[in-house]
């Protein structure tokens, strides 16, 4: 029996991303080292530019861009074809709305607050993967995140992050995508109050560096990357608290109806950094499946109790990393 290759989304997601990489004049794939060096190169190089190399993406690599046998190699050729061509480029940013597991579309009411489980959407395209958030205090009650003014380290610009929404202006949303190297979920992860109180005990790996530069932002959550250290402030537009990040997370904009109470998405901030990986925030390697692209989903409200066919993306539960 014949070997399959199989394709997980995270892999595409990292092959797209190194090969962005690859083509990038600054990052460019040195194919002279490539020749000398073999399989070496290309796994350092993958794991500097696009993010670690857990086992599965190492074997994917070794599979699509190497090869495990003639079947395997030959069952990838229409997926590489795939990834080698260009960018999809959205010409606006869709008006979206969010949905559970079930297609049925989330009420802003019901998120928990301060959930420590992973709750990712994609936005504006296929593979750009977004962390929704309700933040609140010490004991669990929503807060009002306030509009504030973002800067980015890089070049000291700055940016305005509008604040949350919903009924108590708690819940944002950011790129789930570690501005650093790339690293996704569960990598990159919310810490919510109760992880940060003094003399508490964090149950995942916090450097004490990222720990006093919360408490000394007055920061009362953050989102935090395991892979390097980077460290966001999730009430301060995601603001960077800790290196070596540059850029803080770029964010979703929102729009509540409070006549539904429902949540869509709908925009970002091209004052801000782009989404890591990605050329800009309105291309990807492929649009949402719900995507219409004759209309290119303009604004739309549903009515309550109404199920969306079209123009929606689907919040998911990666689990609680903390009980992993």
């Amino acid at each position: 029996m014949g070997r399959h290759f199989a394709l997980k989304r995270d892999d595409l997601i990292f092959a797209f991303r190194l090969l962005g990489k690859m083509r990038d004049p600054k990052t460019k794939f040195n194919e002279r080292k490539f020749a000398e060096k073999g399989r070496d190169y290309l796994y350092n190089y993958a794991e500097q530019n696009a993010g670690p190399l857990n086992p599965g993406r190492r074997m994917f690599l070794k599979g699509v861009l190497i090869g495990i046998g003639a079947l395997a190699v030959a069952s990838a050729v229409p997926v590489v074809s795939y990834l080698n061509q260009p960018p999809v480029y959205l010409k606006n940013f869709p008006w979206i709305i969010i949905v559970d597991s079930d297609g049925n579309p989330v009420e802003a009411s019901k998120l928990p607050v301060n959930d420590p489980s992973i709750l990712l959407f994609q936005y504006p395209m296929e593979g750009d993967i977004t962390f929704l958030l309700n933040l609140g205090d010490s004991n669990d009650s929503p807060i009002a995140i306030p509009p504030t003014q973002v800067v980015i380290p890089e070049d000291g610009s700055t940016y305005t992050f509008p604040g949350g929404v919903g009924p108590n202006k708690s819940i944002v949303a950011y790129s789930a995508i570690c501005q650093h190297l790339g690293c996704q979920p569960p990598e990159i992860h919310f810490y919510p109050p109760k992880y940060l109180a003094p003399g508490g005990q964090v149950p995942n790996f916090l450097p004490t560096v990222a720990y006093q530069a919360a408490v000394s932002a007055g920061a009362s959550s953050v989102i935090h990357c395991d892979c390097h250290g980077s460290t966001y402030d999730p009430t301060k537009g995601a603001a960077v608290l800790t290196g070596p990040t540059l850029r803080p997370l770029p964010y979703v904009e929102l729009y509540w109806d409070s006549n539904t109470d429902y949540l869509y998405a709908v925009g970002m901030n091209l004052k801000a950094p782009v989404i890591m990986g990605q050329p800009s925030d309105l291309a990807s390697f492929a649009y949402l499946s719900s995507f219409n692209p004759q209309t290119g989903c303009p604004k739309m409200l549903l009515s309550k109790g109404q199920t969306p066919t079209q123009c929606y993306s689907r919040l998911n539960n990666e689990g609680d990393t903390f009980n992993s």
